[in-house]
């Protein structure tokens, strides 16, 4: 069985339900700062434009989940995890207004999920 890059936790699915039935199909970013610091950024699909630098870890909850390339070098050995939390994050992601912000939490992959892990 092939190691998930990206997961989501039942509290994230829910909100992206609640978000995916006022916008429709939505996107993931994972931001690499600037104004919104490292946060997982929630699009309306194609809102965002991923470019050639971009790569798709996975999908969460149906969604595409895309980091930057140079980012990713530094993340490629962590099972990334997309969980929601009470707060206003400075972001422009979806789910500000409902007072909550995605987060990221991460692991280490084992050994043994190194060798099932899907080429990029």
């Amino acid at each position: 069985m092939e190691t998930e890059r990206v997961k989501v936790t039942e509290e994230a699915a829910k909100v992206i339900d609640q978000l995916r039935e006022k916008y429709g199909p939505l996107m993931f970013h994972q931001s690499g700062g600037c104004c919104d610091g490292s946060q997982p950024m929630c699009f309306e699909e194609g809102e965002f434009k991923i470019g050639g630098s971009d790569v798709l870890l996975g999908y969460v909850h149906g969604c595409p989940f895309y980091m930057s390339r140079d980012q990713y070098e530094y993340w490629k050995h962590t099972q990334l995890t997309l969980d929601i939390t009470p707060g206003r994050g400075s972001s422009f992601s979806l789910e500000i207004p409902l007072g909550l912000r995605f987060i990221i939490r991460s692991r280490i992959f084992t050994e043994e999920e190194m060798k099932n892990m899907p080429v990029l």
